[in-house]
């Protein structure tokens, strides 16, 4: 996994220059990918503790809903969710950094409760904050990022956006991995990204961006960092005849088209509503 960071000295040893969350930057050099990804902005975006997240919002979401903020299932603050387990409803005063467009922290925001953890088949963590999205707005002129509906497809060019470092990473969709198994986590139809998107430690989490739309296509969770197969930190692709791929230094992240039918009135998340098949406790 892209793994979530605790502290200075941890930061230190995964990442290993040990550089702390600044000014916004471009891990992309100044080509043409850089030039397309300044439509894309940190407005929406926050950091938390250890890792990256957004604002997010569906199509149907209304002014005066709770705000939901989107991150990893394993940056959860209570741990790795074990295969099969789903946190659903549990109570949670996390607090996150809210950015603006130019990556500067404008304010903090709090949870009420994780609305949603899994990392059985994705990857991903809702949290419900206190506040609605109109009062978000209002007291910082800052719109949640909206999910998008529809699945992403090949060739999508996307923008990485993380919260934690102040820092995007621009590439495309390179495809689709049918298994991602890391360890002992088996996760669905991820997104595998191009090379360029060479996203590191503290980037969990991370809305990833269609630059086309500006919506929500897949958040950042993992990459093979040491070419070993299929273990910690080294995901492997499985495709439908059990075949093996591993791909050193490539990336992934976990699409969220399909949280978007989960999320009903008031940004509550129903496992019941019709097309919902996040997994379920």
């Amino acid at each position: 996994m892209n793994k979530p960071l605790v502290g200075a000295l941890l930061s230190v040893l995964f990442l290993g220059a040990g550089v702390a969350p600044a000014a916004a930057s471009t891990a992309t050099s100044p080509d043409a990918a850089e030039v397309r990804a300044k439509a894309v902005t940190f407005a929406g975006t926050v950091a938390l503790s250890n890792c990256s997240g957004s604002v997010v919002r569906t199509p149907s979401s209304q002014p005066g809903d709770p705000a939901l903020v989107l991150s990893n299932g394993h940056c959860l603050e209570t741990g790795f969710p074990a295969p099969g387990e789903v946190v659903l409803g549990k109570a949670s005063t996390r607090r996150f950094t809210l950015l603006n467009a130019a990556g500067s922290g404008v304010g903090t925001l709090r949870a009420s409760k994780i609305a949603y953890g899994t990392m059985t088949d994705t990857d991903v963590s809702l949290y419900q904050l206190t506040r609605t999205y109109a009062q978000i707005e209002s007291s910082y002129g800052i719109k949640a990022l909206e999910l998008d509906a529809a699945r992403p497809t090949q060739g999508t060019a996307v923008t990485v956006a993380s919260g934690y470092w102040r820092r995007t990473y621009s590439c495309a969709v390179d495809g689709f991995a049918y298994r991602l198994k890391e360890g002992a986590w088996t996760w669905k139809d991820s997104v595998r990204y191009t090379s360029a998107c060479q996203t590191i430690g503290g980037t969990s989490g991370s809305p990833v961006i269609s630059d086309a739309t500006g919506k929500v296509v897949a958040v950042n969770n993992t990459g093979n960092e040491d070419g070993q197969r299929c273990t910690d930190n080294n995901p492997c692709e499985v495709d439908e005849n059990g075949t093996v791929t591993v791909r050193k230094g490539i990336n992934y992240a976990q699409q969220t088209y399909g949280i978007v039918p989960c999320i009903g009135t008031g940004s509550q998340i129903d496992l019941n509503r019709a097309g919902c098949a996040l997994p379920r406790p």
